[in-house]
């Protein structure tokens, strides 16, 4: 039986993961992109791959927490097939407690956890005394920790990608014709280039800045403060992120906004004072307009199919979504759940 032939356009987290399951699969795959591998968005600093709140349950929080449950498998047979650290791990988050009210909402939470999250992992409440040496300042005195949360260092995941997928055999090309069928996992560019062929706005890009401290905290659980995250990753930095900013003149410049993210970390975390930064980062992620990943069929054209929009969770998401992906292109199966879909960016 002929192996199906299929082109992937795009070397982000999407289309390199998707790839690589279609690989996996026994397709015959190409991926095209005319920036590099990890170029755009997914080669960024931060990796924060955390769960939603474990509460008001639906079909988005509970296709994520698949996703982050497969995650260790996922990256270890990348990591056994190209030889390439992914810099995975499942290292859990803390997260201060601001006041009373708060504390009340992280202590109803612990149920909600023990159901939603299957026994697979922890929601709870501590101490901040428990937290260890890389625990964040709380105003109460006590901390969530959860065991879900994992690091991924973004530039090493798409390098083990691109490894492993060369190991296969497939190489990513900067050009190259269609071959059989077309998955378009083009980024925040893909997102203008289809509400300019659907006519209305489908998406658009979110720019985001970054920074990497030299502080080598070890495999502790990174923190959650204010927005922000700060991530031990597993060659000596701690990265920080990020700014969300719709309007920008340059997709990748760098301003003050960058050394606020510092600031606050080193509030936030009084052992990074004094640690060099090491890198910054500037760049532009892909919001669809559900603010779900946009997947499945394009509409009017056969044979192309979309998977795009993986704003702040594209990481996370990533091992699913290759698998949902894949069902549909090779099998014709289609378990994208309805909020992901085409026509509800649309």
């Amino acid at each position: 039986m002929a192996m199906p032939e299929i082109t992937v356009r795009g070397a982000g987290i999407f289309g390199l993961s998707i790839a690589w399951i279609l690989t996996q699969r026994g397709a015959r795959v190409q991926v095209v992109d005319p920036f590099g591998a990890g170029s755009g968005s997914s080669g960024g600093l931060v990796g924060a791959l955390a769960p939603h709140v474990p509460e008001n349950w639906n079909d988005k929080k509970a296709f994520q927490l698949e996703s982050l449950l497969i995650a260790e498998s996922f990256w270890a047979d990348v990591q056994a097939v190209g030889g390439v650290d992914p810099g995975y791990g499942r290292t859990g988050r803390l997260q201060p407690i601001a006041d009373g009210h708060a504390l009340e909402l992280a202590q109803a939470r612990c149920d909600g956890a023990r159901d939603l999250w299957q026994g697979q992992a922890v929601w709870e409440v501590i101490p901040a005394a428990e937290g260890g040496p890389f625990a964040p300042v709380s105003p109460t005195g006590f901390l969530i920790r959860d065991t879900l949360t994992a690091r991924m260092h973004p530039r090493q995941a798409c390098a083990a990608l691109t490894a492993a997928l060369h190991a296969k055999g497939v190489n990513v090309a900067t050009e190259a014709p269609d071959r059989g069928a077309v998955i378009w996992a083009t980024g925040w560019r893909g997102l203008s280039d289809l509400s300019k062929a659907f006519g209305r706005p489908v998406g658009a890009g979110i720019k985001g800045q970054s920074a990497a401290m030299s502080y080598d905290a070890g495999p502790v659980p990174q923190v959650f403060v204010d927005g922000l995250h700060i991530i031990p990753h597993a060659n000596g930095t701690v990265a920080i992120g990020s700014t969300s900013e719709r309007e920008f003149d340059s997709p990748d410049g760098l301003d003050a906004q960058c050394e606020e993210l510092i600031a606050r970390a080193i509030a936030a975390m009084p052992v990074l004072a004094g640690a060099q930064v090491v890198d910054r980062w500037a760049g532009v992620r892909p919001r669809a307009r559900s603010r779900a990943p946009m997947l499945g069929m394009w509409p009017g054209r056969d044979g192309h199919f979309i998977a795009n929009g993986g704003f702040k969770i594209g990481f996370g998401m990533a091992p699913k979504v290759a698998e949902v992906m894949a069902d549909l292109v090779l099998d014709s199966r289609d378990a994208i759940p309805a909020g992901f879909r085409v026509d509800a960016s649309m």
